[in-house]
């Protein structure tokens, strides 16, 4: 097993590293090695090699049953390499079985063995089946196929039994036959029913991903939500991880562990969205697969235990180590927890529980505790490898009083482990299934008359071949005797062992590898500017929950534990809804203006306000506030400081006017600001300058000569015309010189002893008469 975990990449646990090393020391150390009791007698025609190392790598591909009964027949199918320099002749592959193993460190010690180890493994069947190959030059494979019934493997008591696959050969370097190359494998034996009592197992299966979604919505009144980029499409699509999650735990008696944000996020791909691809965006075309993806999700829960994650699963323990001391900090945990609930609730139409925390890799201390039942929960799901307990022979049930009213479910840390690394090749997920089933039945073993509860938590977020190990290992045990499956809250209410710890460790014994990865404290203070810059600009807002609750979230996302080991991207991501933010909140601002020129000593001035925003603004105050309030006055009573209100519809502008009264010549710098009704300033301030030009004593008697000038013109033409209207009328009747005139006594005698013959007079001169000018 520990060579084909080494070929295909994967990630040992590190009691398996130090077995790895301590089984090397035994390889090269016959002396020690020989003091060990042998199993089994290898046989004559197979004499150990002690060098380290194998010259044949031996895969196993897959084993079935993986739990076999008394009259199964074993079929194990594998590959043997030759790895090594020089072609191996007359080859043949053979079954080794050993003696039942004692406990868990047994299974560990042989897991973690590397190559033949003479005394220790078991010697060949000497009846068993054998596969055979001529000849293995350098670098060829050659698959085989082993079976034989079971009733010939001379099988005791319950318990684990060694299993090992090795090929003997010959090389050019050394004739006699010899084992070249091994692999350790498990073969877990219960064929009657149990009469003692099953562990409850409890397998946490797990709907988690990073973050996908950013701040940022398009610019349309639908806020289009905006991804980062597609690969969460792929995720829920055909084959992809989460699709497989889904498909494969549907089938399971597990219990759903699911970020509410995963489900929040995925129902935004349901609706029109868009990707970022560079500086541009495009059209999203995930819609199907969104929908296909939440449908299948929503059958697979319906009558199943589900969890809900605060959302986003925020870090604990970031936030417990660096977060605390920044005010504030907590308050978005209480925020992401309050959500949760609804957003499961609302979209898979189940009521989930928010009852439980989930730290990183289950590892807790007293802050960690302090921080996740802050929000509300009472039930803190750690690890045997954080709160160990050395002292019983046996692993006690899960769930164990920690005080203060809250409880940790203890997941086991052996099983919890034993899907990680690479398991895409087929004997890294057979070594895993065989091991994982081991395991469960050393447990049960250890004391069949107590009954006590497992709990498995794996890793947050498994690969698609991980996930698929998972499900064999678990329907591996459907047929079996020594465990029954129990959902979470049935593993949170069992009787606790009095004899489990219940002492948190303290914090100095928080692993270093898990604290470097956390998010440190100026990540949790730009969290709360972003948080300060949103609650001031939600108060001007006609509709503040368009942009609460997609920043709100944001915020959450900040927190994810998913930011773990990428503390570029995380600071990457916290500065683009700042950003983001601080864009939306500049969309209302004053237009800029250099000068405003005020002729006369009282005039209006006009300050425009923009809203580029969707959405309308209020509650909001323009303030002008002259430098020298001495020269330039506002409104009727001549304040120093002119105070408007401001309303303005989504994509409008609006003039507000204040009324100014100048005291003095020359320019009077001005600055304007917006306010919330609050009295908080809110965007920059703006700048500009009143040229006022007041009216001099001169200039004034200049325009008062000119009004009176134009007065008196006006009287002479208005005395003239009347003259000449006066002149232009006819003489009435009986007027001297007419026809019915009455003769004077005196004929010759005119009425008026000087008449008017001018021009001016109106009347007509007589034939020979001289007009005088």
């Amino acid at each position: 097993m520990a060579e084909a975990a080494v070929s295909q990449g994967t990630f040992p646990s590190p009691a398996r590293r130090w077995l790895r090393r301590t089984a090397a020391l035994l390889v090269g150390a016959p002396l020690f090695a020989g003091l060990l009791s042998a199993t089994a007698t290898a046989p004559a025609h197979a004499a150990a090699d002690p060098a380290p190392g194998q010259s044949v790598h031996v895969s196993l591909d897959s084993m079935a049953p993986q739990a076999p009964v008394k009259s199964d027949t074993l079929t194990i199918s594998g590959t043997v390499t030759n790895t090594g320099k020089q072609a191996v002749t007359g080859a043949h592959v053979g079954l080794r079985v050993g003696s039942k193993l004692s406990g868990r460190s047994a299974i560990d010690e042989t897991a973690g063995r590397k190559g033949y180890v003479p005394g220790v493994d078991a010697g060949e069947l000497s009846d068993g089946p054998t596969v055979k190959f001529a000849r293995l030059d350098a670098g060829i494979s050659q698959d085989f196929t082993l079976s034989v019934p079971v009733s010939k493997l001379s099988l005791g008591e319950d318990g684990v039994y060694p299993l090992g696959v090795s090929v003997s050969g010959q090389t050019s370097g050394r004739q006699s036959d010899r084992v070249l190359g091994i692999e350790h494998t498990f073969l877990p034996w219960q064929p009657d029913a149990t009469e003692g009592k099953k562990s409850q197992l409890t397998f946490l299966w797990p709907l988690i991903s990073s973050t996908h979604l950013t701040a940022q919505t398009g610019s349309d009144a639908q806020q289009t939500p905006v991804f980062a980029d597609d690969s969460l499409a792929r995720d829920i699509g055909p084959g992809g991880r989460l699709n497989q999650m889904v498909s494969l735990g549907k089938q399971l008696p597990v219990t759903w562990v699911i970020d509410p944000d995963l489900l929040a996020t995925v129902d935004a791909m349901t609706r029109n969205y868009k990707i970022k691809v560079g500086d541009n965006l495009v059209n999203g075309t995930g819609q199907d697969v969104a929908k296909a993806w939440l449908s299948a999700l929503e059958a697979a829960v319906q009558g199943e235990k589900v969890v809900a994650l605060p959302f986003a699963d925020p870090d604990l323990a970031s936030l417990a180590h660096h977060g605390r001391d920044v005010p504030g900090s907590l308050g978005h945990l209480q925020s992401a927890t309050e959500v949760a609930q609804k957003t499961i609730d609302t979209i898979l139409h189940v009521t989930p529980s928010v009852d439980y925390a989930w730290p990183v890799e289950g590892a807790v201390d007293p802050s960690i505790v302090d921080v996740a039942t802050s929000a509300g929960a009472h039930n803190v799901i750690a690890r045997s490898d954080s709160l160990r307990d050395a002292s019983l022979p046996y692993a006690p049930t899960a769930v164990r009083p920690i005080g203060g009213g809250a409880s940790a479910i203890v997941a086991d840390a052996g099983l919890s482990t034993a899907f990680q690394g690479d398991l895409s090749m087929a004997d890294a997920s057979t070594l895993s299934v065989q091991d994982f089933l081991a395991q469960t039945l050393a447990i049960t073993l250890q004391d069949t008359e107590k009954q006590r509860s497992i709990v498995v938590a794996p890793q947050r977020m498994p690969t698609v071949s991980q996930a698929q190990t998972m499900a064999t290992a678990l329907h591996a045990l459907d047929p079996q005797h020594w465990t029954q499956p129990l959902d979470l809250s049935g593993a949170a209410t069992a009787k606790p062992d009095p004899g489990a710890t219940t002492r948190v460790p303290g914090t100095s014994l928080y692993p270093d590898a898990l604290r470097r990865q956390e998010l440190p404290a100026d990540a949790f203070q730009d969290m709360q500017d972003t948080q300060g810059t949103l609650e001031r600009f939600k108060v001007i807002l006609a509709a503040p929950d368009r942009v609460v609750t997609p920043f709100g979230n944001a915020i959450n996302r900040e927190m994810s534990a998913s930011w773990r080991g990428e503390a570029e991207s995380a600071q990457t991501y916290r500065s683009g809804v700042q950003l983001y933010l601080d864009g939306l909140a500049n969309q209302v601002h004053l237009i800029q203006k250099s000068t405003a020129t005020m002729s006369g000593r009282s005039a209006t001035i006009a300050v425009t306000v923009q809203n580029k925003l969707v959405q309308g603004v209020g509650h909001l105050v323009l303030r002008i506030q002259p430098k020298s309030p001495t020269r330039l006055q506002l409104g009727e009573d001549g304040a120093a400081i002119g105070e408007q209100p401001v309303k303005v519809d989504g994509d409008r502008s609006q003039s507000v006017k204040f009324t100014a009264i100048a005291n003095a010549n020359g320019p009077v710098p001005v600055t304007a600001r917006l306010y919330t009704e609050d009295g908080t300033p809110y965007g920059d301030p703006m700048e500009f300058t009143v040229q006022v030009s007041e009216i001099t004593p001169t200039v004034m008697l200049v325009i008062a000569g000119g009004v009176l000038l134009l007065v008196l013109a006006g009287i002479r033409m208005y005395t003239h015309r009347k003259r000449s209207t006066a002149r232009e009328e006819p003489e009435g009747d009986g007027g001297p010189g007419t026809a019915n005139g009455s003769a004077d006594a005196n004929p010759g005698q005119p009425s008026d002893p000087t008449p008017d013959t001018g021009p001016e007079s109106g009347a007509s001169p007589g034939p020979g008469e001289k007009v005088d000018h």
